[in-house]
């Protein structure tokens, strides 16, 4: 068994009432429309009137003979029929009986479907479901390294086609196979020489089917991955759009585009010349042979007279019963290769190790009382070495700054602080606990954080704002906006905190943004706030209402701010100057000035006295 059909069971066992009876209803299905076609042959005898002149009703002998007890019943019944009330009502008898046969066939292959809804469905909820959740607990290190379209294409293209495709399995294993299995057992009762040529037919034409979709589910791979890349291309195109038009690049990304649209085009065709292929072979195998059985099973009629002409008619109308299960077990084999392609792709993104969780027995900090830690810190991004031997104390209630060139590791110290990186060696401690020994959400809950790119989301000012506190009331989010010095543009918005800000909340201006995210902060209240230059991209008025937002915010709370501009940390209790991971030099504005060394040196560069 496919070791992603092994992966999916567990998702599937949920739902195994809706399989069982999904199977039960299969069965019937196959069972009703083998009968359906063997129900051709009594008619057939009416219409040509040499039907069994059977006059008294059989008596059952057991399974075994359930044939012809079964047969011999219809027959007496017809004959009564024929000679009370005439050969029509024995002919409306057969043939109404005909009509419920397949009645109870179509029946049973709704309700089948029905169940099948219900597994497919439930299994692409609960596969999206569970991919999300994976997705948002994966650590930040991993999204550097894959493109975001390529994992929206696995979360919702992948798994549609797991949904659509893989559970065709089902019609594989049970629906299928069970109607030619009936079929097969009525024929070989009517007649087994002439069921010799199916048995030679079915894994000759299995054979050639399964060579020609040989190499489908490499190609679906490909596919699949190709369309997350194109997905990559409309995300980064539509998310940059400023600069793509501002840098007149609209031809280069077109091309991007254009390129990778070509490849999907080439492997979609070649998937689907497969795909096409394999009913219509199906079908023309399944023609030759019921050519082959026409000619010989007609010399038994007309030449050996050892097969009855209707019973042969019936037996036709069986193999060509079996050519439509044939070829929808090599149309779905077909599908089935997608689903396990795409499966593929699913389960490994569902099984991705995430390097940054939260110990078995890790403690919940509920509160934080002395003061923050950094022994020894050593961290790179890959081979590049960020940080080396860094050590840090920040008391409680006391503002620290880090200043630096580009590329120093100050922002790093935001990512490890909140755990979204792991230290390579060292310890951070909260209050003598090793973060790595405390939850994450209890960690975070005791931290805010306000980045240079002011992240909003689609949706209303209050909605944005009450991500810092879902249980905040109206009155607290306006609270929180004049804190940051927000409500005084909000109040003269048309819907106030109501206002929908648009994607990325492209209706603001940056300073906007700014203070929005700063009131979200506010709002959460945490003891410890990170500030990741969160001044640097606004121009001299914006900065200026940040930052007293900013300090309004920062009035007795332990801050960490990494800052670009050097006018903005003035009144820091320490300001610890990095230069590539290490701290060079550490004391107030004044003293750092004194000193007339790096410090200064920066200072001197930004032209501030």
């Amino acid at each position: 068994m496919d070791e992603n059909i092994k992966k999916i069971i567990p998702f599937a066992r949920k739902y195994k009432t809706h399989v069982v009876w999904n199977v039960i209803h299969n069965i019937l299905y196959a069972l009703f429309g083998t009968i359906g076609m063997v129900m051709i042959f009594p008619v057939l005898k009416v219409l040509f009137g040499n039907e069994e002149k059977v006059t008294k009703l059989p008596d059952y002998n057991g399974l075994m003979n359930i044939g012809s007890y079964l047969n011999d019943t219809l027959f007496y019944y017809v004959n009564h029929f024929s000679e009370t009330y005439g050969p029509d009502y024995a002919l409306l008898l057969t043939v109404s009986l005909v009509v419920f046969t397949f009645l109870f066939k179509n029946l049973f292959g709704y309700l089948g479907l029905q169940h099948l809804t219900k597994i497919k469905t439930g299994v692409l909820r609960d596969l999206r479901e569970k991919m999300f959740k994976k997705i948002i607990e994966l650590p930040i290190p991993y999204y550097s390294e894959k493109r975001k379209g390529d994992v929206m294409a696995r979360m919702l293209g992948d798994v549609n086609e797991v949904q659509n495709s893989f559970f065709m399995v089902l019609e594989l294993i049970v629906k299928e196979p069970l109607t030619i299995l009936f079929s097969l057992v009525s024929m070989i009762y009517i007649s087994w020489k002439l069921t010799l040529f199916v048995f030679i037919f079915i894994p000759v034409s299995g054979f050639i089917i399964s060579r020609i979709g040989k190499s489908l589910k490499g190609k679906s791979a490909k596919a699949q991955q190709e369309n997350g890349f194109l997905i990559s291309v409309v995300e980064e195109t539509l998310s940059g759009l400023k600069v793509v038009k501002g840098y007149n690049a609209e031809s280069f990304f077109s091309n991007t585009f254009s390129g990778s649209i070509n490849r999907l085009y080439k492997l979609t065709n070649s998937i689907g010349k497969k795909n096409n292929l394999a009913s219509p072979m199906s079908e023309f195998l399944g023609i030759v042979v019921i050519s082959i059985l026409l000619f010989y099973g007609g010399n038994l009629v007309l030449v050996d007279k050892s097969l009855d002409g209707s019973l042969f008619i019936a037996y036709i109308g069986l193999a060509y019963n079996i050519l439509t299960p044939a070829k929808a077990i090599s149309k779905a084999s077909y599908q089935v290769k997608n689903g396990l392609a795409a499966a593929e792709r699913v389960f490994e993104v569902l099984e991705v190790e995430n390097t940054i969780q939260d110990k078995v027995d890790a403690i919940v900090l509920d509160d934080f009382k002395n003061e923050i830690q950094l022994k020894n810190i050593n961290f790179s991004y890959g081979e590049e070495s960020v940080l080396k031997n860094f050590s840090l104390t920040i008391p409680k209630g006391k503002t620290v700054a880090l200043v630096g060139q580009s590329g120093s590791g100050k922002s790093t110290i935001a990512n490890l602080l909140t755990r979204f990186y792991d230290v390579n060696n060292g310890k951070i401690l909260i209050d003598n606990h090793n973060i790595k020994d405390v939850t994450m959400k209890s960690l975070r809950g005791l931290t805010g954080l306000v980045t240079q790119d002011s992240i909003m989301f689609n949706g209303t000012i209050k909605e944005n704002i009450r991500l810092g506190n879902l249980e905040a009331t109206d009155e607290d989010v306006i609270n929180a906006l004049k804190i940051a010095n927000a409500y005084e543009f909000v109040k003269d918005l048309p819907e106030g905190i109501e206002t929908n800000i648009g994607d990325s909340g492209n209706k603001l201006s940056g300073g906007q943004k700014q203070r929005l995210s700063i009131a979200r902060a506010v709002l959460k209240n945490p003891p410890i706030m990170i500030l990741d230059e969160a001044t640097s991209a606004l121009d001299t008025e914006s900065e200026r209402l940040v930052q007293d937002a900013l300090e309004n915010m920062m009035q007795n709370r332990t801050s960490v701010v990494i800052a670009h501009r050097l006018s903005t940390i003035q009144k820091a209790d320490k300001i610890v100057v990095m230069q590539k991971g290490e701290i060079v030099e550490q004391g107030t504005h004044e003293e750092l000035l004194a000193k007339g060394g790096t410090y200064s040196k920066l200072v001197m560069m930004q032209s501030f006295e």
